[in-house]
């Protein structure tokens, strides 16, 4: 079994194990991220919970095989380009196609917390753009 790809057998991970901040620059604050699912090879999936304060909102960004959210806690806002931003809470799941440009974080005045699930493909799950512009 290769450790960087999806587990060839039951695997459990204690929460916490695999906490870390997100890396610099996809967001307006850093986040912290759980890995849940390392996948790095094409087909592979990744998994991750994702924890943001108050205010935080990613880049915008797309995903090559799409993106799922389900939101655990708070309340949070998603927006697809050219698009209305769209306020989460928990229980809610939202698809976001394969290509499709968006962004998500947290509200101003609420913290958010959501699981995502996105596929690897060309050793990548996710391409990220520009900041997003905030209109009053």
């Amino acid at each position: 079994m290769n450790n960087a790809s999806n587990p060839g057998q039951m695997t459990i991970r204690r929460s916490g194990e695999k906490l870390t901040r997100s890396p610099a620059g996809v967001s307006t604050a850093p986040m912290q991220i759980e890995s849940l699912l390392d996948g790095s090879h094409d087909g592979e999936n990744t998994a991750m919970c994702a924890m943001l304060d108050p205010g935080t909102i990613t880049k915008w960004h797309a995903h090559p095989h799409g993106q799922l959210l389900y939101v655990l806690s708070g309340t949070g806002r998603a927006q697809s380009d050219g698009g209305p931003i769209i306020t989460l809470h928990p229980g809610v799941s939202v698809w976001f196609a394969s290509g499709e440009r968006h962004w998500h974080g947290a509200a101003l005045d609420d913290s958010f917390s959501y699981i995502s699930f996105q596929a690897v493909q060309d050793s990548r799950a996710v391409d990220w753009f520009e900041p997003v512009e905030m209109r009053p």
